[in-house]
Parts: structure tokens; C-alpha cells; sequence
């Protein structure tokens, strides 16, 4: 089974790093599922940069962001605690194996089923928001990613 999802602590994470402003957004149908279709035209607009406004605050009260190279560091911030948690997650799911008494009960696809739904379920409250396809899509990505490892470590005993 395909799967693409985020884990709790990581959104919780995600979710506790900045704050966001109380403007409207125009993007807003960005962050539900599925998402809108794509204009035929965009593709064809070049905009001076940055254009738009900051769309979140940084926990220290400040607007992000100034540039891009302020964004990437807030990233590549982000990117370290998201590998962190997810080795935590690994070693879980190591533990997880030795429960399981067949190679076929490693993959339950109703629980695969269900990290994914609560994935998504628990970006709609998310501050700033997660887009639901960001965190259907990631929690997908991660299980696809652990069931041949959970298995490997299943046949390595």
C-alpha cells in the first residue's frame, strides 16, 4: 500500500515553530483537499519579488520573512528537527516489530489507514497551517518508507 503521511510529534512540531496573522488569506483553498486546479495562465506571469506579505509571525514576535535566504534557514532549521523526530519514530517502529508474529501482520493497512487520516485531520488545526495534501502526502511517504524497513528488521531475527 502507498502511502504518504506525518507523524503527531511532527506536526505538533510544525505547529508550535511560528504563529500565524490574522489577515486574509488568499491562498486559503490551498490548505484543503484537493486541491484547486491550476490556472491554464500562471505560468505565463512573472511577478517583481517578494510579492505578497508575510503570512506567518516567528515565535519571537517578528514577521517572517525578509528574504529568501531567511526562509531556507527557517527551513533547513525545520528539516533538522523533522530528521530528528523521524529517527525517534524509526526507533519505534523497530519496537513495533517485536510485537508482531507473521511477516504479514508488519503492513495493517487500516492502521496505515488511520496515522494517515489523523495526520490530516490534525493539520486543519494546525498554527500555522499544514495543507492537508502536505500531510496526507508526507505520512504516505513515511509509512511507505518503513514497512520495508519493519519487515527487514522482522526477518533479521
Amino acid at each position: 500500500m502507498k502511502l504518504t503521511t506525518l507523524s503527531p510529534a511532527l506536526l505538533l512540531a510544525l505547529s508550535t515553530t511560528a504563529t500565524a496573522t490574522a489577515t486574509t488569506d488568499p491562498a486559503s483553498a490551498c490548505y484543503t483537499s484537493p486541491l484547486p486546479p491550476l490556472s491554464t495562465t500562471s505560468a505565463n506571469i512573472t511577478r517583481s519579488i517578494p510579492w505578497g506579505s508575510p503570512s506567518f509571525n516567528l515565535p519571537n514576535g517578528t514577521t517572517c520573512c525578509s528574504s529568501l535566504d531567511e526562509v531556507r534557514a527557517g527551513i533547513n532549521d525545520l528539516n533538522d528537527q523533522i530528521i530528528a523526530l523521524l529517527a525517534q519514530r524509526a526507533a519505534y517502529v523497530r519496537e513495533a516489530t517485536r510485537f508482531k508474529a507473521t511477516l504479514d501482520s508488519v503492513d495493517v493497512p487500516s492502521r496505515d489507514m488511520e496515522v494517515i487520516d489523523g495526520a490530516v485531520e490534525k493539520a486543519k488545526g494546525t498554527t500555522p497551517r499544514l495543507p492537508e495534501t502536505v500531510a496526507r502526502g508526507v505520512f504516505e511517504a513515511i509509512i511507505e518508507a518503513n514497512v520495508p524497513f519493519e519487515k527487514c528488521v522482522w526477518e533479521s531475527y
